[in-house]
């Protein structure tokens, strides 16, 4: 890819939820910025019906990946088409459209890896809805790992706040045993190696959670602590990573510490993410560590109640629009 302007894919993610709200918003108001080409992959028709219902004016231009990249006009989008399998209800789901949302992701993957688009900008997807239609699906970030042969780490957002996680989309009774000294040192690796090469960096601060309530007190609450995380934990500082811990979740997050931190490494999902998203919900962006792509996408799910209904808050995709932008 030549010249100063580049292009990001952006997937709007579930048909029915407000995904398609989102963009469609974004190209009709001042979303766009002046430094990279948007190419939203998705159905034409979808996303001129959405306008149509939002009362928004949109001109829908044909992507040509031979043709230099150009900023989009005011109030357009650029599409590379994908066709829909069923017509779209607003808010209703219907999972023939299942391997529609997979085939967009896929197809903007792909442009990533061979050079097309810089990096991809993620709507919701429906997870349950894709499951229900037979396909194997526990989300964007394993979809993509798997795609690019790489392991992924999810890590969110804020301007005050970034939180990484172990461990993503498992039941808690699963997280222990995936906890291991193995995936925990490679997790690590890949977020100082990101916060480094990605973020800019130098010195990355890691303060790295417990497993268990006050951080295993001692093996009296959990040997997690001391048979795994402490061993890896001194193992990647003695090769000169700056780690704190690992700390007791209940007071990871005050404020003096987070002041000399630049991650919080959470062990699931559910552990951390409450914290950033009561911080700063609708500003918040999902970035996903370890692809050789730059991908990020909203923090947020479908409201499938809200699609349609211009009612649904723009703050979280054009947050990870400009991240994308200065990421890559």
């Amino acid at each position: 890819m030549t010249g100063t302007i580049k292009r990001l894919a952006l997937t709007p993610g579930e048909p029915a939820g407000i995904g398609p709200d989102l963009v469609v918003r974004l190209a009709a108001g001042s979303g766009q910025a002046a430094t990279t080409q948007l190419v939203v992959i998705a159905d034409p028709d979808l996303l001129a019906a959405r306008a149509q219902q939002l009362g928004l004016t949109l001109t829908l231009l044909p992507f040509d990946p031979e043709a230099a990249p150009a900023l989009n006009p005011p109030r357009s989008l650029t599409v590379m088409p994908v066709a829909l399998r069923q017509p779209v209800t607003p808010g209703v789901l219907n999972a023939a459209n299942a391997e529609y949302v997979l085939e967009t992701l896929a197809r903007a993957c792909d442009g990533c890896l061979d050079d097309t688009f810089a990096g991809l900008v993620t709507a919701p997807v429906h997870k349950g809805i894709i499951n229900d239609a037979g396909l194997p699906f526990t989300g964007h970030t394993e979809f993509l790992a798997d795609r690019c042969a790489a392991t992924p780490v999810m890590l969110l957002a804020t301007p005050e706040l970034r939180v990484a996680l172990v461990t993503t989309h498992l039941p808690l009774t699963a997280v222990s045993s995936a906890i291991t000294a193995a995936h925990l040192t490679q997790v690590l690796t890949i977020i100082h190696h990101d916060l480094r090469h990605r973020f800019g960096i130098a010195a990355p601060r890691l303060r790295v959670c417990g497993l268990n309530p006050h951080a295993g007190e001692n093996g009296h609450l959990g040997r997690e602590e001391l048979d795994i995380i402490i061993p890896v934990l001194t193992a990647l500082r003695a090769q000169g990573m700056n780690i704190e811990g690992p700390v007791p979740a209940d007071t990871a997050f005050v404020a003096e510490h987070l002041a000399h931190t630049d991650v919080i490494v959470t062990m699931y999902h559910d552990q951390g993410l409450p914290v950033l998203k009561h911080l700063g919900f609708g500003r918040a962006v999902n970035v996903t560590l370890g692809l050789p792509i730059v991908r990020t996408s909203v923090d947020h799910g479908t409201a499938l109640t809200l699609a349609g209904t211009d009612r649904a808050d723009l703050g979280s995709l054009y947050a990870a629009l400009t991240l994308a932008q200065t990421l890559v």
